[in-house]
């Protein structure tokens, strides 16, 4: 290439890149003062596990960090704590039992951490009631049981709804069966407290029964959370934000986020304009999402990030999140 070529290939070059800049920046981006990041508590207060491995089979219960509080997972006063603490909405779980109620309970079976037996979704609400949902949390290899008979009963899901918390419920579809998003939203769309819920995620199935069949719900699943990002990383530069992308919630784990058109400021601004929420969540490591569960963590959220952050520890992040300056 002659030398007149190349100098009009460089400044076609700087053009090109001078104009995504601009375009994907969010140094020019003018933001409200005041905006702070809202904060999701997943499965409120709860106790913490702390092992070093993790799979779908592992027993948090069996091995967690020493207890400062005697909050339990997914139940109502572990919620209200974690509103207590600042958060804005709290993840909660959701089994279908054969009586039609939906038992608030994380794990797909009920050996690890209660003193029942079972998959959780195959016993009546009445068994499941019955249970103590502190048996099992030791942090001493067995020595002791500290939590034993010290939680409410397990709950329902409407039990939560009416119970009329201090925020919003993010709910997560454990199974993959799409009567279940059906009977969910059987129950919303007949219920007066609909509007205590945030949003649905979980099994694809259920979660896309449930947003079909509720009028303005939002949520996500794995596939359509693939698709969303997928498609906006081949576009996105453009400014252009997929249909994929939009009425959804667009959850992010912080070690993939920067490499996303736009991040942070520009892309939670093109995906509110298309109707959806950012949810940050903690790095994406060995094929589970964490929590920004530790205020080094917090550290690497963007200032004044219009979206929300996920945490294990609402207790910590949500007062650090108020006394920000």
């Amino acid at each position: 290439m002659r030398a007149g070529g190349l100098k009009r290939f460089a400044i076609l070059a700087g053009l090109v890149s001078a104009g995504l800049w601009i375009n994907n920046s969010s140094t020019l981006v003018t933001l409200p003062a005041d905006q702070t990041a809202k904060l999701i508590a997943h499965r409120g207060v709860h106790q913490i596990y702390s092992g070093d491995t993790r799979d779908n089979d592992t027993c948090r219960a069996r091995d967690i960090e020493p207890a400062d509080h005697s909050y339990i997972e997914n139940t109502i006063p572990s919620m209200q704590a974690a509103f207590d603490a600042g958060a804005t909405v709290v993840e909660l779980d959701v089994h279908l039992t054969p009586d039609g109620q939906f038992a608030v309970f994380h794990d797909w079976e009920l050996d690890c951490q209660t003193d029942g037996t079972g998959v959780t979704h195959k016993q009546p609400m009445a068994e499941l009631r019955r249970l103590d949902l502190g048996h099992n949390f030791t942090s001493d290899g067995g020595q002791t049981y500290p939590l034993r008979g010290t939680a409410d009963p397990m709950p329902t899901l409407s039990e939560v709804l009416a119970a009329n918390l201090d925020g919003q419920l993010l709910i997560n579809m454990k199974s993959n069966r799409a009567r279940d998003g059906e009977a969910l939203a059987e129950l919303l769309n007949t219920s007066p407290h609909r509007a205590q819920v945030f949003g649905v995620y979980g099994g694809g199935p259920p979660t896309q029964a449930a947003i079909a069949g509720i009028e303005g719900m939002r949520g996500f699943d794995r596939g359509s959370l693939k698709r969303c990002l997928i498609r906006y990383m081949a576009l996105g530069w453009t400014g252009y934000v997929p249909r994929s992308c939009a009425d959804m919630l667009v959850a992010v784990p912080m070690n993939i986020a920067p490499i996303l058109w736009g991040w942070p400021h520009r892309f939670t601004k093109r995906m509110a304009s298309a109707g959806s929420d950012v949810i940050l969540t903690g790095p994406y490591e060995g094929g589970f999402t964490t929590g920004i569960d530790d205020l080094e963590t917090l550290q690497r959220v963007p200032q004044t990030f219009g979206g929300y952050i996920w945490t294990d520890k609402a207790e910590v992040i949500g007062p650090s999140l108020a006394n920000a300056p």
